[in-house]
């Protein structure tokens, strides 16, 4: 009977040592995880910063560019709206006086 029970006490602490070592386990395996899943983001965000200074005088060139063609039609709008004006400002503005005024 003695020996029965102590080899239920045996197997109880045999089973506490397991389950304690697969919780350890489990909680070293977590921190793990963690530690993995920052070390990811950080080599991502790492590469993309990379990237985009990298891309950064690409993209400021094209978007000089891309001013550059705006400013040009515009340019060329104010001029050829001046050049309206020069001809025809005298003709408006006597229509809209003609207007105002209701002859």
């Amino acid at each position: 009977m003695q020996d029965m029970l102590k080899q239920i006490i045996e197997m109880d602490e045999q089973a506490r040592q397991i389950t304690d070592a697969a919780q350890r386990e489990k909680a070293n395996t977590e921190k793990e995880i963690l530690q993995k899943r920052e070390d990811i983001r950080t080599q991502y965000l790492t590469r993309a910063r990379a990237r985009i200074e990298k891309n950064r005088p690409l993209e400021m060139s094209a978007a000089e560019k891309g001013w550059q063609v705006k400013e040009h039609k515009y340019q060329t709008l104010s001029e050829q709206l001046d050049q309206s004006y020069a001809s025809n400002g005298d003709k408006w503005v006597n229509a809209i006086v003609k207007n105002v005024i209701g002859e």
